[in-house]
């Protein structure tokens, strides 16, 4: 008999719906919360996210708080985010080799 790990609360706070998931690939955030929940679902903090992305932390975070919206090339990179997270866990690794 295998072991099957337990899902525990860390899991699932980074968890998020695939009619969400699917909404986000295809480049329609709806909200703010849109921007929180992609980022946890990758499973980095602001700092890693912004440097990932390569845009800065406070641009993260004035639209993670609906201050400002994303346009263009960097809601095309959010979509990239949301459809192959390892993608920018790659990208943030090299750029923090760099």
């Amino acid at each position: 008999m295998t072991d099957i790990e337990e899902l525990d609360e860390d899991f699932f706070g980074h968890a998020i719906s695939s009619a969400v998931r699917k909404r986000l690939r295809n480049g329609t955030f709806q909200s703010e919360k849109d921007f929180v929940s992609l980022r946890k679902y990758v499973q980095m903090t602001q700092e890693q996210f912004a440097l990932a992305l390569g845009i800065s932390v406070s641009t993260l975070r004035s639209w993670e708080q609906g201050v400002r919206w994303p346009e263009g090339p960097a809601l095309a990179l959010l979509s990239i985010a949301a459809s192959y997270p390892r993608i920018i866990h790659e990208r943030l690794k090299r750029t923090q080799a760099a």
